[in-house]
């Protein structure tokens, strides 16, 4: 699935370095040996993954925003990529009720400065641009989306999406159908959870807040059908196509990655197993108030990377919520997060076939 050696020495530009999955992402690259260029918002709190996990000491560190184009194509021409991986995101449903327009100027914008500056740049070879499972018109149903199935979106987040995703296909229609162009490609992940995530309005990073406070946590939609998947699932999927894109044609559309079925279940269910998980103190209630439009049931239909890519998600729910759980009881003690988080990195790792093994964990840093 994964080829270290593709990755060794490759010249990697990732957008969103600093945020949940793109801290994630830094570590992953940096572990396969890509000499990686990072370009970003600053990290959001002292508790963010980048900062615990020592990220910045992996890369190099840019600060930036995606809705400036100069200062985009600056920093990108100077990295001089063979590889580009867009996660930099406004990535909140309810955040982009309250600022649609800061929402839609990150994620349509922003794709746009993107493949601007990489339609103008040499040497690039693939972009996976990570958009969402919201991306797709919901209409409820009880089967997986598929990548053909219609694009849409509710509220301003799931839309912008939806948006990305046609500009993508725009600008590798009109720009990129040469034979040496960059391949564009699209991955859209599920309800990724994992350790480090302190975003407010998502599921477990409220719990966590809650649990530590000794606090109700308050669930808004205890029914609604989510595909739940560690943060290593998707990344793992976003580079196995970036190899895929960069080594021959036949792979420029939209991929999703989501999880077994098995891990497609109710808000209900993960809020039960995490205060199960966490122990004396946990708990949560139903929070009744008047709330903005949210999905009831959505599940994706994985089938083509899983055939096409060789791709599969190396963790079932029950160890996702684990890691996760684990994750912030060892932050809470004050442990080592660098150290920690690669780990369990490697513990994933570890899962793929010997022709795919990773290099040894990189070495705990005192200052971290």
């Amino acid at each position: 699935m994964i080829d270290r050696n593709f990755w060794a020495g490759q010249r990697v530009f990732l957008t969103g370095h600093t945020g949940f999955k793109g801290a994630w992402m830094s570590l992953v690259l940096s572990m396969l040996g890509a000499r990686v260029t990072g370009f970003a918002l600053p990290p959001e709190t002292k508790r963010d993954l980048f900062l615990v996990a020592g990220v910045a000491e992996d890369l190099e560190h840019c600060v930036g925003d995606i809705r400036e184009l100069e200062a985009l194509r600056a920093a990108m021409t100077a990295a001089g990529p063979t590889v580009v991986i867009h996660m930099a995101a406004q990535a909140l449903v309810r955040r982009s009720y309250e600022q649609p327009v800061e929402t839609y100027a990150t994620n349509v914008m922003g794709t746009v400065h993107l493949l601007e500056v990489v339609r103008q740049l040499q040497g690039v070879r693939a972009v996976v641009i990570v958009t969402s499972d919201k991306c797709y018109e919901n209409l409820e149903w009880s089967w997986g989306y598929r990548e053909v199935d219609r694009l849409g979106g509710h509220d301003p987040y799931s839309n912008s999406k939806a948006c990305a995703e046609l500009v993508a296909a725009a600008y590798r229609k009109s720009f990129f159908g040469k034979k040496d162009a960059a391949r564009i490609a699209t991955g859209r992940a599920g309800n990724v959870i994992g350790g480090g995530d302190w975003a407010h309005d998502r599921l477990v990073p409220d719990a966590i807040r809650a649990f530590l406070a000794d606090e109700t946590l308050h669930i808004r939609r205890p029914d609604a059908i989510r595909p739940w998947q560690h943060v290593l699932d998707p990344i793992l999927g976003y580079l196995c196509l970036a190899q895929n894109l960069a080594s021959r044609p036949g792979y420029e559309e939209g991929w999703n990655f989501g999880p077994a079925q098995d891990s497609e279940v109710s808000v209900r269910a993960v809020t039960d197993a995490l205060v199960r998980k966490w122990g004396p103190g946990a708990r949560w209630e139903q929070d009744r108030s008047d709330q903005p439009h949210e999905a009831g049931y959505l599940k994706l239909d994985c089938s083509k990377a899983r055939l096409s890519l060789g791709w599969r998600p190396l963790v079932d729910l029950d160890s996702a919520l684990d890691m996760t759980v684990d994750w912030y009881r060892a932050f809470e003690k004050g442990d080592a997060m660098r150290q920690f988080t690669l780990d369990q990195i490697m513990s994933v790792l570890s899962k793929l076939d010997g022709s795919s093994r990773f290099p040894e964990v990189l070495p705990l840093h005192e200052d971290v």
